[in-house]
């Protein structure tokens, strides 16, 4: 019997898990993909906005700015990439001007540092490569960048070195409320447990109906994301947004964490839960859009390309609280800044779960922080000279484009890698300009030796996405090939 089962291993369910693994509880971790953060997270814009854009009267206005200030402390503890870049907020047209001004004051009045407005000469100077068309712009120095996924792993790996369990690949079939609490049934066992979290993105609401808790519905808005040559590098230094719309941020130029360009997303509502498609229409709409604030930035830079799937509630907030059945919480529609907001809703969450009854207990040897992965890329000569003298691993290069050496994939196996994307979102293998085409053998290689599997049973990012398959024929001497 586990005190408290959270479902749905992305960023927020990653979250909780490491903060209820302060206290003395029997937890653990559900999660229907074979990898933690491979949902939502995996495809998210890796922001941390600066705590001024959402609406003071909603929780996602409760917790951006409380969450905002949460991630150094992550950051640090876990070890993945962060960087406080700030942002932009542009005005190209006159009916702009008057928004700046609201979220200025929103802001401040929520005590957000540092906004300014900027005129055009200032943003020239800043940000020469932007349109010299562009009014205004609201400068937030608090926002930031960071690798969403990198959070994910990072945060579950806390959890799971102070206590809590984690099952991934187990999809929830059925769930029944008993006596003392709840059984969630999954392919290969059943759980018992006191407490439910539901935090299964775009999936929640079916979960909430598995026990008559689904009181909202989710919709699910696509959006495709671009992701540019190393080259363009340093075209931008601020994440760069347009004036939002009804229904979106609008497209951003984003300079990821680790230096590339990332332009995206669009906003297109979708019936198909797993529809991560991308399309002629994103990719024309995007670089279409993008242009009249940068131009030059073009679609022939592209390297990769994705898409991600929000999930918006119907009261277009968050849904977070307990359900009408008792001891079922929802942690649900957690769209934009649904990753900002993630540690302050972790927070919040375990102290109404104590309001609830729940007793919490704190343990006397909790470990904020792990080791984290290490970085070959980053090292200095001297470093990388000491490294490769202590494991040659270090002195085997698995991935060119990104410099990620052999060490640095075991060392993602070790800790939880299971698939191609998950040796990727680890240690950046295969995300470099040739997207894999020159690692990908070597990988599956190292995946298939360590795990002990056969490579026919090595996939990208689980059940579905084999790379390779069993021959079916045997060829005989003479035969043609």
């Amino acid at each position: 019997m586990y005190d408290v089962i959270i479902i749905g291993g992305g960023i927020v369910g990653c979250a909780l898990a490491r903060e209820l693994s302060r206290y003395d509880l029997r937890l653990a971790l559900i999660e229907k993909e074979v990898e933690v953060g491979f949902g939502t997270s995996k495809t998210n814009s890796g922001i941390i906005h600066a705590g001024h854009h959402a609406s003071p009267d909603t929780l996602k206005g409760k917790f951006e700015w409380t969450g905002n200030q949460m991630w150094d402390d992550l950051a640090r503890d876990l070890k993945f990439g962060f960087n406080r870049i700030g942002e932009l907020l542009l005005a190209q047209k006159s009916e702009d001007l008057q928004y700046l001004e609201k979220l200025k004051k929103q802001g401040e009045g929520r005590g957000v540092p540092g906004l300014e407005i900027w005129p055009p000469k200032r943003i020239q100077k800043e940000e020469p490569n932007l349109s010299h068309t562009i009014l205004q712009a609201l400068h937030a120095p608090t926002a930031a960048v960071v690798n969403p996924y990198e959070a994910c792993f990072g945060l579950i790996e806390c959890a799971q070195q102070n206590g809590a369990e984690l099952f991934c690949g187990y999809p929830v079939l059925s769930i029944c409320r008993n006596d003392d609490g709840f059984s969630i049934q999954t392919p290969q066992q059943k759980f018992h447990c006191r407490i439910i979290l539901n935090a299964a993105g775009v999936f929640a609401d079916r979960v909430a109906a598995m026990v008559g808790a689904d009181d909202f519905e989710i919709f699910t808005r696509k959006g495709e994301e671009y992701m540019l040559d190393r080259r363009l590098q340093g075209i931008v230094t601020r994440l760069i947004f347009p004036t939002p719309t009804a229904t979106s941020k609008g497209v951003l130029i984003i300079p990821t964490v680790d230096g590339p360009i990332m332009v995206g997303p669009t906003a297109e509502d979708v019936d198909n839960r797993e529809d991560l498609s991308t399309s002629f229409a994103g990719a024309s709409k995007i670089f279409e859009t993008v242009r009249q604030y940068c131009p030059a930035i073009s679609e022939r830079d592209t390297i990769t390309e994705f898409a991600g799937l929000r999930a918006v509630a119907d009261s277009n907030d968050f849904v977070i609280g307990p359900s009408p059945v008792k001891g079922f919480f929802n942690v649900a529609g957690i769209q934009s800044p649904g990753l900002t907001a993630a540690p302050a809703i972790a927070v919040y969450v375990t102290e109404m779960l104590r309001s609830e009854g729940l007793k919490l207990a704190e343990k006397s040897a909790w470990k904020a922080d792990i080791d984290g992965p290490p970085h070959f890329a980053r090292m200095t000569k001297q470093e990388r000279k000491a490294a490769i003298l202590k494991d040659p691993a270090y002195g085997h290069l698995v991935c060119r484009c990104e410099s990620v050496t052999e060490a640095e994939v075991l060392y993602a196996i070790r800790h939880g890698a299971r698939t191609l994307d998950g040796v990727k979102f680890r240690v950046r293998a295969g995300m470099g300009r040739c997207q894999g085409g020159f690692c990908t053998t070597r990988v599956m290689d190292l995946l298939s030796h360590t795990l002990g599997m056969p490579l026919t049973e090595i996939t990208k990012r689980g059940h579905g996405s084999e790379i390779c398959t069993p021959r079916q024929d045997k060829l005989s001497v003479g035969d043609g090939v």
